[in-house]
């Protein structure tokens, strides 16, 4: 049955002027509107070969406008035109139904054809795929004949949809091997996919493919390749790349910019900015997180008043990132400028963002607005939830977060996590522990971030049967041992004592390891058992792979020195770490110095190193060069220890203790009784030695 036409639209039809749609069709150039009513006015007056060509054209102005309805009747035009054994009206017809989401109607009449016929699997197999439908597409697709480059093209693209990475390039190395070249769109989507995977030298060989396919020219193959260059990490070969590209539009642009900002490049990361012409809000957006992810503060508000000026306004992901970095240092003015912006824009009903005004909130330290705009938002949110009870762990209120937890009408993996920390960081861990049993029993399963906690409890404990326990609870559970989780054991095994075991966890995962956290637990845990010549050979071995060291890798190096007594070797890299990899010494460092040191008889020298340092002493500091003056019988430079340990803490006992004592070994007794006097009169006592491994 005919429809009939109306002067302005038709029915069901959506209005492409308001939605700014392209008509894009091979017969035609037609607005779709005047396309589909001239089908239906003019087709008696068409010849037999045009008409049906009009009918494949007006067929894929349904498909392109998903316009169903006006499919169907064009349809029953078939049916009583006597046309549906035409195979090129037939796979329109297919091709309509499967991009229109009625995929039982495709299937009908695909299954109505007498043989296979490569085109109508393409469309078919692009048609399950849309519709989810991933294993029916792997079926046919396995059974279709003479598959060409738009089969396996299909396939890989549908398969990648779905996030099957893997399964996508075995498609694709088939194809290679069955002789069938891949085009432009095939490129781009291989390469996108092996992005997810990694590795530089797939992305070489895909660069190299590209070239010897002759596809470099075009810029969405050329701009995938870049992206994952910079993705690898290789930002100087995706520059080099980006330099040849005979054509880049304002993505190539964006994404060149982001390597240099995810790299900390962000000098070269704004040189580039000022030459892109004409700037969206990804590449501002980008520029300013390059300037947040270096935590230069002031210069990402710059940035983000100049985009302001040019009429651009931000957008939720950006106004994310400033808030959550004007919460990391704490700058509670420009953060609450944020806010307004967020609640001007309409963003705050979005759960995410209110979870991040009140993590700011909370990160400045102010919970009351924090609890506030808890108050003020939506209470269904469980991230806001989340937030708050984090907030309060944060600011050591663990009673306000367990009561918060308590009120929760549903709680999620991250509910329970934050909890479970909590209790870990605030030296409760047999709460951290029970709170652990009571989420396994409530059917909620723990995480690798959950484990982490429970390892961190368990290593405070010192008890290595539920160490053991826990571990074999994350392999029966399939819980994956990223970097931190495989940290987390590594050191749990070492304070429990089973640093064996500790190295067997480690050497099973080093290989796995992409960043320096399990390093960090085996050197750290064999320079706490005295392992020290193990931990430096470990150590080494670090410093020859792609892994960046941080401050924590040398507090872990500087003790195995102590402990072994290797004073060059420590002096050495201590040098190091601000000459070769750019890290700055903190208090800890130079107290591992100034203990090697000491320990070495050279108390002068950690007498100085103490006077040049950039932060004053500490009581550790000064209590380990008044142990040293102790051991080696410096009286002066022990007093001079002695006197400076009392301003900063003028209760400190065991200070008092070792003084004493260096005048009883000078054999100047009248001045350590008077020590011990004076201790008696303040009653100060020392502390007695004790130990938390069982």
């Amino acid at each position: 049955m005919l429809i009939y036409l109306r002067p302005k639209w038709f029915p069901g039809f959506p209005n492409l002027s308001r939605l700014g749609l392209k008509w894009v069709s091979t017969a035609t150039t037609q607005n779709p509107e005047d396309h589909l009513r001239l089908f239906f006015k003019c087709r008696t007056n068409q010849t037999h070969t045009d008409y049906e060509l009009a009918l494949v054209s007006v067929l894929k102005s349904c498909s392109s406008l998903v316009a169903v309805f006006q499919g169907q009747q064009i349809h029953s035009i078939v049916l009583k035109s006597g046309l549906h054994s035409n195979t090129f009206i037939n796979n329109s017809l297919i091709n309509m139904y499967a991009k229109c989401g009625f995929i039982a109607a495709a299937e009908s009449l695909f299954g109505s054809c007498s043989e296979l016929d490569p085109v109508s699997c393409n469309i078919m197999v692009a048609g399950y795929v849309k519709s989810g439908h991933l294993d029916n597409a792997r079926r046919l697709f396995e059974i279709m004949p003479r598959k060409g480059c738009v089969s396996y093209t299909t396939m890989i693209m549908g398969l990648a949809q779905n996030e099957c990475w893997t399964e996508a390039i075995k498609v694709f190395k088939d194809m290679r091997s069955a002789g069938v070249i891949p085009n432009e769109v095939t490129m781009a989507t291989v390469i996108s996919t092996c992005s997810h995977l990694g590795g530089i030298r797939n992305c070489r060989m895909l660069h190299g493919l590209v070239v010897k396919l002759q596809l470099e020219g075009f810029v969405l193959v050329s701009t995938n390749l870049l992206h994952m260059y910079c993705g690898c990490s290789s930002v100087w070969e995706g520059r080099s790349l980006f330099n040849e590209m005979s054509e880049r539009n304002i993505v190539s642009w964006n994404v060149m910019l982001n390597g240099y900002a995810k790299a900390g490049l962000v000098d070269l990361a704004r040189e580039l900015f000022d030459k892109i012409h004409t700037k969206d809000v990804v590449s501002w957006g980008t520029m300013i997180d390059g300037y947040v992810q270096v935590d230069w503060l002031s210069e990402a508000m710059v940035m983000y008043r100049a985009m302001l000026r040019t009429g651009l306004g931000p957008n939720d992901v950006m106004l994310v990132d400033l808030i959550s970095a004007c919460g990391r240092s704490e700058a509670i003015h420009e953060g609450e400028q944020f806010h307004e912006r967020i609640v001007k824009e309409g963003f705050d009903c979005y759960d995410f963002i209110q979870a991040t005004i009140i993590n700011f909130y909370a990160a400045c330290g102010r919970m009351s607005l924090a609890h506030l705009q808890f108050e003020k938002g939506i209470m269904q949110h469980v991230a806001s939830w989340n937030a708050l009870i984090a907030g309060y762990i944060r600011n050591r209120m663990i009673d306000q977060a367990r009561l918060l937890f308590n009120e929760m009408p549903e709680r999620d993996v991250f509910s329970w996590s934050s909890m479970i920390s909590g209790y870990a960081q605030s030296e409760q861990p047999e709460l951290a522990l029970e709170l652990f049993q009571r989420m396994v029993a409530s059917g909620i399963q723990p995480n690798e971030i959950t484990m982490v906690s429970v390892f961190s409890a368990i290593a405070t404990l010192g008890t290595l049967k539920e160490g053991r326990w826990a571990h074999e609870y994350i392999l029966e559970n399939s819980i994956p041992l990223n970097d931190n989780l495989s940290a987390a054991l590594i050191d749990m095994y070492a304070k429990c004592g089973s640093i064996h075991t500790a190295l067997e966890v480690f050497y099973q995962i080093r290989d796995k390891a992409s960043t320096v956290s399990p390093w960090n637990a085996i050197i750290c845990g064999l320079a706490m058992h005295g392992h020290a010549t193990l931990s430096l050979e470990i150590f080494s071995d670090l410093q020859w792979r792609n892994v960046k060291l941080n401050s924590i890798t040398f507090i872990g190096v500087l003790s195995a020195c102590c402990h072994a007594g290797f004073v060059e070797a420590g002096e050495r890299y201590f040098k190091s770490m601000k000459n070769v990899y750019n890290i700055e010494p903190n208090i800890k460092h130079y107290g591992c110095l100034v203990d090697l040191l000491g320990r070495a008889g050279r108390v002068e020298d950690a007498e100085k190193m103490i006077r040049s340092m950039p932060m004053k002493a500490d009581i550790v500091i000064w209590g380990t060069l008044l142990a040293a003056c102790r051991t080696h019988g410096n009286l002066e430079i022990g007093e001079m220890a002695a006197e400076n340990l009392a301003r900063l803490d003028s209760s400190h006992g065991p200070g008092r203790v070792l003084l004493s004592n260096i005048y009883a070994d000078a054999g100047k007794w009248e001045e350590a009784f008077s020590v011990r006097r004076a201790m008696q009169s303040l009653r100060l006592k020392r502390s007695p030695g004790h130990s938390d491994v069982v």
